[in-house]
């Protein structure tokens, strides 16, 4: 049996005034999604723990069947894991981005996460000399794509780096960040760090719209469990950015590049659709993730995220679920969260889900794929990670 995971990062949303009152998935063109709505099973899913924050690295976990309660430690973590940066038992990972914010004072406001969705020649070529400046025997910087790096403390696991808090920068656009550098002060070896990396920048690179560090989403070592183990399928995952494909790696899964991969509007759509095609083609699951909603909704870009959701309908969606039914395979569409442009940050909201069994399609009677036909049905996931189990259990049913 072929599965394929459809993830469209942050897709679901509210309404809003101006489109109508509706949202960006209903006020989309989506034939295919519509369609298969009609063909298929809709429902909600709850990819976020109550007592864990919204964010794609916990949801994603959970929708790849493991249970972000147990495995989680952290987003730096996941991305160590996508890069191959080898770290110790001990070791702290930061996910590091680069950022601008009007100062790095206790008066600064965070005006984007992104430094502007700093190009990734500019991004690494500042971070290559905090990289030769900074690192020492307990710092380490490691390069990572345009604004997302990491800063790895060697040995931290005993030092209070472990448990400080800090926000991520794209849940405080245009908010003070007063809280979270009394949160720096409070591990004064972090905090120094971090004033010495600004100076280089500022120094050196006076023209960008990068003039701070933001270290967060800290952690130990990922440690999971192998997906081919634990679900008997050999899977693979295709993504632009490094949580994805750490995720992956942690498991064993085959990481899948894709040429021209962003991570933003502007991407190789029909590539991750060949690219996931061609994978099934020997195998027996697919993950792949578009960001591009995300980021859209981070933006406050109304109309971006309506041509991306409308790119992964037409691009993604209808070549692989035109596969699948060949195949009379099984399909996931769903979002890890809403991430809505009133709030330009991620939500804990249930996320909409479409599963289409093609070996057994049903009359819905439902016309569109949103978040208010799903909110009808009965069907509701308490936790991301059933999902997969449950379609598994489907299958057999099916194959029986």
């Amino acid at each position: 049996m072929k599965i394929a995971f459809l993830i469209a990062d942050g897709m679901g949303d509210y309404e809003i005034d101006g489109i109508g009152g509706k949202t960006p998935l209903e006020y989309a063109s989506t034939p295919n999604m519509d369609r298969l709505a009609s063909l298929g099973k809709l429902g909600l899913c709850q990819t976020i723990p109550e007592k864990m924050e919204p964010g794609s690295d916990i949801a994603n976990m959970a929708l790849l069947g493991f249970d972000p309660e147990k495995y989680h430690t952290g987003r730096g973590p996941i991305e160590a894991a996508a890069l191959k940066v080898k770290t110790f038992e001990d070791d702290i990972i930061f996910r590091m981005n680069l950022c601008s914010v009007t100062e790095f004072s206790k008066k600064g406001i965070m005006l984007d996460y992104s430094a502007g969705h700093i190009s990734k020649e500019l991004g690494l070529e500042i971070v290559l000399r905090l990289k030769r400046e900074l690192e020492d025997n307990e710092w380490k910087v490691v390069p990572g794509f345009q604004y997302r790096h990491l800063l790895i403390r060697r040995h931290g696991l005993n030092t209070p780096l472990k448990n400080i808090n800090i926000n991520p920068p794209h849940d405080i656009l245009n908010k003070e960040i007063a809280n979270d550098i009394e949160k720096y002060q409070g591990v004064r070896e972090l905090y120094e760090f971090i004033l010495r990396a600004n100076k280089i920048i500022k120094d050196n690179f006076p023209h960008t719209k990068a003039n701070c560090i933001w270290p967060w989403g800290q952690g130990k070592k990922l440690v999971l469990p192998d997906f081919y183990k634990t679900f008997g399928l050999r899977g693979g995952v295709i993504s632009a950015v490094d949580l994805i494909k750490g995720l992956g790696y942690a498991s064993n899964m085959e990481v899948i590049e894709v040429d021209g991969a962003t991570g933003l509007l502007e991407t190789n759509y029909k590539g991750k659709a060949e690219a996931a095609i061609n994978f099934l083609e020997k195998n027996d699951f697919i993950f792949v993730h578009l960001e591009g909603p995300d980021e859209c909704g981070h933006g406050g870009d109304i109309q971006g995220k309506i041509k991306s959701i409308e790119r992964f309908d037409k691009y993604i969606v209808g070549p692989i679920t035109a596969y699948l039914k060949e195949k009379k395979g099984v399909s996931l569409i769903c979002c890890d969260h809403l991430t809505p442009i009133s709030k330009r940050t991620h939500s804990k909201d249930p996320v909409p889900i479409l599963l289409n069994n093609f070996k057994r399609p049903i009359n819905s009677g439902i016309e569109n794929f949103s978040e208010h036909t799903a909110k009808k049905s009965k069907l509701f996931f308490q936790k991301g990670d059933e999902i997969i189990r449950w379609i598994l259990k489907e299958i057999k049913v099916t194959e029986d």
